[in-house]
């Protein structure tokens, strides 16, 4: 019965991490989009992590803006809401109003 119970805990610990690498795609997948490089606002966000792995990992998932399909900004902030990033969505918020400010808006 122990290790039914820990093979449960450890499959739903491994669908959480799949689910949290795909909000980190997103994010990135979406920063590439809109030109903006995703380690200098992670950073913004995050000032006291030296440097995140799991993005790293994820950068390497991204495609060119040319070859993506669109990710409204509502997506990449329920997303990062969902996983309680609200410190890297408030980044994304002031992204997307200085994008907007300049009249880049889509």
């Amino acid at each position: 019965m122990d290790e039914n119970r820990k093979s449960i805990e450890d499959g739903i610990v491994e669908s959480y991490r799949q689910d949290e690498d795909m909000m980190i795609l997103v994010f990135a997948q979406w920063c590439v989009n809109e030109g903006l490089n995703p380690e200098e606002l992670y950073m913004q966000a995050y000032p006291e992590q030296q440097s995140n792995e799991r993005l790293q990992r994820v950068l390497e998932l991204t495609v060119p803006k040319e070859e993506a399909g669109p990710i409204p900004d509502d997506t990449v902030l329920g997303v990062l809401s969902l996983f309680g990033n609200e410190d890297l969505a408030f980044v994304v918020s002031e992204a997307i109003s200085n994008r907007n400010a300049t009249g880049k808006s889509r």
